[in-house]
């Protein structure tokens, strides 16, 4: 709970940075190939994060990748900051919070959609446009087949849950039962 706050915490100030000065979609793409380069360089990572060598050469080869990497002089300060600060390992995480407040900021909502099958197309659309319409917001699927469901779909969209499943329908059903209510 602790990494999410921290994550979030830093996340927003960088998207206040980025709503005033206009640059929020510019720190978005540089957040995301800071964190991506580093995720792909593990030894890189490691040896920043790896408190046996000196905090000043750590610091030291942070600031040579991002300069190397052209950064705007806020990317820059805020990986430098993150360092400092002893927060530079929660990078991804603030990386993925800062998309989705981006997203959120542009009238983007994330909807995920767990179904027992695989949806068509059709279906897939008609899911969109009714999320769409609930939410106001441009909304994009991220879809997971579990047969587990036996049928039907369960569908997250912030905290909002919708669980049209056969097995809650039938978990719902067990539970009447046992209360002795007819259903």
């Amino acid at each position: 709970m602790k990494d999410i706050a921290i994550s979030r915490r830093y996340a927003k100030a960088l998207l206040l940075i980025g709503k005033e000065d206009g640059n929020a979609e510019v720190y978005r793409e540089e957040l995301s190939s800071l964190a991506g380069f580093l995720a792909s360089e593990t030894e890189l990572s490691t040896i920043i994060a790896n408190p046996v060598y000196a905090l000043e050469g750590r610091r030291g080869v942070l600031k040579v990748v991002v300069g190397k990497m052209n950064f705007s002089p806020v990317i820059t300060s805020f990986a430098l900051l993150l360092f400092d600060k002893g927060r530079f390992s929660h990078l991804a995480s603030i990386d993925e919070t800062y998309q989705w407040l981006v997203d959120e900021l542009n009238g983007i909502a994330h909807a995920y959609v767990v179904s027992a099958v695989e949806l068509s197309e059709d279906a897939v659309a008609k899911i969109k446009a009714s999320l769409s319409a609930l939410t106001g917001k441009n909304v994009l699927l991220n879809l997971e087949k579990d047969p587990g469901l036996i049928g039907g779909i369960v569908t997250k969209i912030g905290d909002l849950v919708l669980d049209g499943s056969v097995r809650t329908q039938l978990q719902n059903m067990k539970e009447s039962f046992k209360r002795g209510e007819s259903v």
